[in-house]
C-alpha cells in the first residue's frame, strides 16, 4: 500500500479532519509566498507591513498593498488544490481547514468552515472608529484610503507585525486543532508564529498528521505519520483519486 492510499484510508476513517494551508497552496494560483528564496521579501522591506510603520507612513504601507494586490492577488484564481478540499468538504470528508493566507480563495473554492488566523485581504477597517469596507479595489485608487465614517485610516483587515491574533480566530483554530483526529498540513513550513504551534496543538490531543510539502519543515519528523512530498496541486489530486473525488 503506497503513501497515497494511506492517507485515503485515514480520511475514510476519521471522525474528524481538519486541514491546515499556508502559502504553498496558493503559489500555483499565482501569488508567491513571502519567505522563499522568490518570495516576496525580497522585493518588500518587512517592516512597510508592521502597524507601527502604517501609523507613521500610510501612503507607503498603501503603495506596497497596492502593488501586491493588483499584482498577485486581483488575477489569482483558486486552483485544484483548493477545488479538492471544498468537494471533501461537501462529501464530509474535511470539517474545517484553518489557514494561514489571506487571498479569500478557499471560499471562491467553495469551502464553507474556513478559520482565517491572519485576516482576510479583500477587506479594510479603518484604525480608529473600526468601520469594515468590503470594496478594496475602490478604496485603493486614493492612497491612502481612509474611513468615510470619521476620516481616520484604512488598514487591510488583515495581522500586521506588532499585531495580535484576533482572538476568535485564534479560538476557533485550537477547537479544530483539539477536535481533529486527523490533521492535513498543506503548504507551510510552520515558520510563522503563533501559527506554526497549531499543528503541535493537535498532535498532542491525539490527531495522526498527513503533511503535503515540497520538503521537510519543521513538523516533518517530530509530528508527521505520512508525509505526501510534492506540490500541494499534484499530491491533493492524488488523495482524491484515493478517495474517488474527482473534480467535474
Amino acid at each position: 500500500m503506497n503513501s497515497y492510499q494511506k492517507a485515503a484510508d485515514l480520511v475514510k476513517q476519521s471522525n474528524h479532519t481538519t486541514a491546515f494551508t499556508g502559502a504553498g497552496i496558493s503559489v500555483q494560483s499565482g501569488i508567491p509566498d513571502f519567505r522563499s528564496e522568490n518570495g516576496l521579501w525580497k522585493n518588500y522591506d518587512p517592516q512597510i507591513f508592521s502597524i507601527s510603520y502604517l501609523s507613521q507612513k500610510p501612503a507607503k504601507t498603501w503603495s506596497a498593498i497596492k502593488e501586491i494586490y493588483y499584482e498577485f492577488f486581483v488575477d489569482s484564481q483558486t486552483n485544484s488544490a483548493h477545488k479538492i478540499l471544498a468537494e471533501m468538504e461537501k462529501n464530509n470528508l474535511l470539517d474545517a481547514i484553518i489557514t494561514q493566507n489571506i487571498d479569500n480563495l478557499h471560499q471562491e473554492a467553495g469551502s464553507v468552515n474556513v478559520i482565517e488566523y491572519h485576516g482576510n485581504s479583500k477587506k479594510a477597517i479603518c484604525l480608529d472608529c473600526g468601520a469594515e469596507f468590503n470594496d478594496l479595489e475602490l478604496l485603493l485608487n486614493n492612497i491612502p484610503p481612509v474611513c468615510s465614517e470619521c476620516g481616520g485610516i484604512l488598514k487591510p483587515d488583515f495581522i500586521f507585525f506588532g499585531e495580535p491574533i484576533p482572538q476568535k480566530a485564534h479560538q476557533l483554530a485550537y477547537l479544530e486543532a483539539e477536535k481533529a483526529d486527523l490533521f492535513i498540513i498543506i503548504g507551510t513550513a510552520g515558520e510563522v508564529q503563533p501559527a506554526g504551534q497549531i499543528p503541535f496543538y493537535a498532535k498532542e490531543n491525539g490527531a495522526k498528521i498527513i503533511e503535503i510539502n515540497l520538503k521537510k519543515s519543521n513538523y516533518s519528523d517530530e509530528l508527521t505519520n505520512i508525509f505526501l512530498k510534492g506540490q500541494a496541486v499534484e499530491a491533493l489530486q492524488k488523495l482524491a483519486n484515493n478517495l474517488g473525488i474527482s473534480l467535474e
